[in-house]
Formats: structure tokens, C-alpha cells, sequence
């Protein structure tokens, strides 16, 4: 973990930030109030348990944000790419975190100060609506992943899975190798099934052309294909 103030521009400055909304001398004013830090590979950016000190923007890199279950197994709830934020669940309800967060490649990230970004939202409405949006959105997308993981069979929710990571973090220049490499542990923690059968299912879709696997990296070959398959669950 380095800290480093001399990046993270894009949290605050790109068009894509829910930022975009605010003047110049608001973003100052988050600028002044933030501290950007660097995260290696498979470092953890917070802890399930741990006390939110404000709002964590990712501004390069993925993270998983996972839960610990039964045993010690993790469920993925979320995967997080830029720019996007992690852990303001806890930070607006006033609680710890109930999930662990970790960077699965290097990530920068920067951290804004609460009691800056609550002054800012409550003086500006159109910083508020930003962030209502992001919360509808989001919990749109918990609800969905809960009926997807607990009413659809094996190959549907790996199918699910595999769309959602290509919907998130898009292909790389072939357009058609899904931008992310998940060992395939993750995978099965995203799509809530053991490493096994996770593992025969890719290779079941494998078999059947849907997918050309590469290691860890995973091309899809019939995007129709799949996405019947998620539908049929």
C-alpha cells in the first residue's frame, strides 16, 4: 500500500464520476480533503469488521468485494471497476464494513474524506440525486443476482456470471475475450458453486463452442449461446 497524492485526477475530473455535476470550487474542495494510495495485487483495501473513514473511490484496477461464509468459503457480491465506488454502503449507514474488499490486480484508489463529501452533497441536490442513482442501481442489481443465485441451476448461473463480467469490464481488442482473468475459484464464488463444478461446466461450454479457454482467460464464441443459456437458467 504507497500513498500518493499526485493521482487519482480521475475520481473527480472525468466525465464518467458522479462528480461531474460538481463546480470548480467544490471539486477543489474534494481535492484538498482526499488521499490517493496504491494497492498491489491481492492486497486487501478493507476488512469485513473494519470502521469506514469515508468514501473509496477506485480510480484504476478491479476489485472483488467478497463475503466470508461457512468454512471460511467467500462469496463475491460485487466486482468493481473504474470509476466506481466500494464499501459507501457502511460509510452512509453509519456502520462497519460487512463485506472485505480486495485488489485482484494493482489498483489506485482514493479515499474522501466523510464529513467533506456529506457537507457537499447536502448543499448541492444534484451531487445527492447523483448518488441516489447510484444506490437504485445497485440495489437493482443485488436483487437480481439473489433470485439468479438461488432459482437458477448450475450452467445458468455460470452463463449469468460470465455476461455480467463481460457487461462490467467489456473485451479486449479481439472483442471477444472477456477483459477480467479469474482463477476459477472466483468464478465459482461469483456464481455460488463449488470450484468443481465450475470448472466442469467451462469446460461442458468448452465442448459445446460457447467458450474458448485459455487459462485464466476466457473468450466467448457464442454470445447468443450464452446468453440462452443464462435465460433458461
Amino acid at each position: 500500500m504507497i500513498h500518493n497524492r499526485n493521482k487519482c485526477e480521475k475520481c473527480i475530473d472525468s466525465q464518467n464520476s458522479i462528480f461531474k455535476v460538481l463546480n470548480q470550487r467544490e471539486k477543489e474542495l474534494l481535492t484538498k480533503h482526499r488521499i490517493c494510495t496504491n494497492y498491489k495485487k491481492g492486497e486487501i483495501i478493507f476488512r469485513e469488521g473494519d470502521r469506514p473513514s469515508g468514501l473509496i473511490c477506485l480510480c484504476e484496477g478491479k476489485v472483488k468485494v467478497f463475503k466470508e461464509g461457512v468454512g471460511g468459503r467467500e462469496q463475491i457480491i460485487r466486482m468493481a471497476k473504474p470509476i466506481g465506488f466500494i464499501g459507501y454502503r457502511a460509510m452512509f449507514a453509519g456502520d462497519n464494513y460487512i463485506s472485505s474488499a480486495l485488489a485482484i490486480e494493482d489498483c489506485e484508489i482514493c479515499m474522501i474524506e466523510k464529513e467533506i463529501l456529506i457537507k457537499l452533497i447536502k448543499s448541492n441536490s444534484d451531487l445527492a440525486l447523483e448518488f441516489i442513482n447510484t444506490f437504485a442501481i445497485e440495489l437493482g442489481f443485488s436483487n437480481n443476482r439473489t433470485v439468479t443465485l438461488t432459482q437458477k441451476h448450475i450452467r445458468g448461473r455460470l452463463a449469468e456470471s460470465l455476461l455480467f463480467l463481460k457487461d462490467t469490464f467489456g473485451y479486449e481488442e479481439d472483442k471477444a475475450t472477456i477483459k477480467v482473468y479469474l482463477s476459477r475459484e472466483d468464478l465459482a464464488n461469483l456464481s455460488n458453486m463449488t470450484t468443481s463444478n465450475a470448472i466442469r461446466t467451462l469446460s461442458s461450454f468448452a465442448t459445446e463452442k460457447v467458450l474458448a479457454i485459455d487459462g485464466r482467460r476466457l473468450k466467448i464464441l457464442n454470445l447468443k449461446e450464452l446468453s440462452k443459456i443464462s435465460e433458461l437458467g
